[in-house]
């Protein structure tokens, strides 16, 4: 069970066995998301340290070029593009003889308080991107014998980070078609991965900006000193994420679900043995934190002055101008 739900190295592997699918043939590694700071650059260098044949992809060539320079074969691929899709497919099924051992879907988009074109952009990179991603290579890892699609997932899609809706529930729906591929895939033998990653070192963070409507532009100075940036406080280094998920998917039976990076235990969990809206019960506290800090800022505004505010202890107290 532990190794089922990745308790950490609960069940490290206590003896190390299995670890590769055929220790002397060298696996093709199709990532996408691969530019310079992410995760999908650290997994490239990670499989090809490992001496596996990696095909490194991202919308801009000039973000690859370290890749490039250790030798890392790297293809133009924007996986909202279908014909971009295919392009980097042709010209790799020709260099591999039309196989494909292991498929990263790592390519990521993160907005935060979108509106709504954005909000379909980000869902065109993480899920339809994705989704086509598995259609248009499916055939090619079919013809591996022993393929591997992994989707770098998020805690963001189990745990209700606020200000990240759009985000988190793309991340929840690259859960669901991990699952779903899982028992559509299973006759050919390609096993799916679902990374449930917490906090990794990594330049997906973004400022956080508030529309002019929002509920909580009163408090966005607050929001950007707490919000922002907090994955990347007590993230895993990208390199040791990168390790420990090259690992699991050279591994002979991976985890269906792999749990990894900061507070990714803490939410298995959560969602593991307690009731469903436990997180959101945590989270109330915080709620309530944030509507003082609004209401505070509302008294301000209408003409009054503070003497007092306590946010820790979350007391407000207000004396009206004389």
């Amino acid at each position: 069970m532990a190794r089922q739900f990745g308790l950490n190295d609960f069940a490290a592997r206590s003896v190390q066995k299995k670890i590769v699918l055929s220790p002397t043939v060298k696996r093709t590694v199709l990532i996408t998301g691969c530019s310079a700071g992410g995760i999908g650059h650290a997994l490239a260098k990670e499989f090809h340290s490992r001496g596996e044949r990696v095909f490194a992809t991202a919308r801009n060539l000039e973000s690859m070029v370290e890749l490039e320079r250790l030798g890392i074969t790297v293809l133009k691929l924007d996986v909202t593009k279908i014909e971009s899709i295919r392009d980097a497919r042709d010209k790799l099924s020709v260099m591999t003889g039309g196989k494909l051992d292991i498929l990263v879907n790592n390519a990521i988009m993160a907005v935060s308080d979108m509106d709504m074109n954005a909000a379909r952009n980000l869902f065109e990179v993480n899920l339809y991107g994705a989704i086509a991603m598995v259609q248009e290579f499916v055939q090619l890892l079919i013809t591996s014998g022993n393929g591997r699609v992994a989707h770098v997932g998020s805690i963001a899609g189990i745990f209700p980070l606020p200000f990240s809706a759009s985000y988190n529930g793309s991340k929840a729906a690259v859960h669901a078609l991990s699952n779903t591929l899982r028992v559509e895939l299973a006759p050919f033998n390609i096993k799916v991965v679902n990374l449930l990653t917490g906090g990794v070192t990594s330049n997906i963070s973004r400022p956080l900006f508030l529309p002019e409507n929002s509920l909580y532009r009163p408090i966005e100075q607050i929001l950007l000193q707490k919000r922002v940036g907090i994955s990347q406080v007590t993230a895993m280094p990208t390199a040791q994420y990168a390790r420990r998920v090259t690992t699991e998917l050279l591994h002979s039976k991976p985890r269906a679900w792999f749990w990894l990076g900061d507070k990714s235990s803490l939410c298995w969990i959560f969602d593991t043995f307690l009731w469903k809206t436990s997180l959101v019960s945590l989270l109330t506290r915080a709620a309530l934190y944030l509507t003082l800090l609004i209401l505070s800022a509302y008294l301000l505004r209408m003409g009054y002055s503070s003497n007092h505010l306590d946010y820790q202890n979350l007391q407000v107290t207000l004396e009206v101008e004389s």
